[in-house]
């Protein structure tokens, strides 16, 4: 592994990171913790009791502003109601979530300055795409909070973030003078398998999205209720069904991808074992979702491993591609 594959992959680490920082934060309803941008109760260090926090220095137009924006009526903020809804434990995740952005910054910029020494057209555009997708993400962050969590807008960032990183994926990948492949023998039927494979888990992620909207939403109107009640909620929408047994699908389409994958490899590797395992366990985790009820533990893992299951077979696909004509 070349020193620049090596920045690609810390890249790709930290946006891994921001992922699974941000699933915690939609899994927990922090994402209202900070309810102001880049302050956090007008502080650059947010508070750990109310009584940090003086509220008649606080910018109130802008909270209403905000609580319009969600639907709520603005003379209801006052002072007083922002004190009573002021949440340590929420306001100190989403403050967490704000500081693992920096490291994506930091390392954005590094790999962008690399990758002009790389003198390789493909690398240097998929530097530049990287760190223009982080730059929109971070505006989208700040839009997220100030549109009081527009659903729509946290699909976007969320999905932004996964195609960030599919490109750090294969600014990684071409960051040397030999991209690795794989020798694949016979038919290049798996790489369509592959292909096809990673269509299903973007759709199935898409529909999961929606899904997410909707467990959001029961966070906020169903507050103070057991979540293995939101299921039956869920039940109603037809995404929510659709997204459930499409899973099947995708699990069914994931195992005959390994096997084709062994055969023309002649045995499985690494990738394609942790490809198989990533699906296996995105069913499973969706499983205790639908069966046992929306537990937050099997949210966060279920959003942060499925851009993992993204990102492997973009690798996979890169390698598949390349490899296919060099027939064993």
């Amino acid at each position: 592994m070349t020193r620049f594959q090596r920045i690609a992959l810390i890249a790709f680490v930290t946006v891994e990171i921001l992922i699974f920082a941000g699933a915690i934060v939609r899994a927990t309803g922090a994402g209202l913790g900070c309810p102001d941008w880049p302050f956090c109760y007008g502080c650059w260090v947010p508070p750990t009791s109310a009584d940090q926090i003086d509220f008649s220095k606080l910018d109130i137009e802008k909270f209403r502003a905000k609580a319009a924006r969600q639907g709520r009526d603005p003379a209801t903020i006052t002072p007083e109601t922002l004190r009573a809804e002021f949440n340590p434990v929420a306001t100190w995740t989403e403050y967490i979530n704000r500081l693992t952005s920096i490291p994506v910054g930091i390392s954005m910029i590094v790999l962008l300055v690399a990758s002009f020494f790389q003198r390789r057209t493909s690398v240097i555009a998929a530097a530049i795409a990287s760190f223009a997708l982080v730059m929109v993400n971070a505006w989208l962050g700040r839009n997220v909070v100030f549109s009081g969590l527009k659903p729509g807008i946290i699909t976007l960032h969320m999905a932004l973030a996964i195609l960030l990183q599919c490109a750090l994926v294969f600014t990684a990948w071409r960051g040397t003078d030999s991209p690795w492949g794989m020798k694949i023998a016979g038919s290049r039927r798996v790489v369509f398998l592959a292909a096809a494979l990673f269509a299903l888990v973007v759709l199935e992620g898409i529909m999961g999205s929606q899904v997410r909207e909707m467990t959001d939403t029961l966070a906020r109107t169903h507050a103070g209720q057991p979540r293995a009640a939101w299921v039956t909620e869920l039940e109603q929408s037809w995404v929510y069904l659709v997204h459930r047994s499409f899973s099947w699908f995708v699990l069914g389409f994931g195992l005959w991808f390994f096997r084709e994958a062994s055969v023309a490899l002649g045995r499985a590797g690494w990738l394609e074992k942790g490809i198989a395992a990533l699906v296996f366990c995105q069913m499973l985790l969706g499983v205790v979702l639908s069966q046992i009820g929306i537990i937050a533990l099997a949210q966060v893992f279920h959003i942060g491993l499925s851009s993992l299951l993204v990102s492997g077979l973009c690798l996979w696909l890169l390698g598949g591609v390349r490899g296919a004509g060099e027939r064993v």
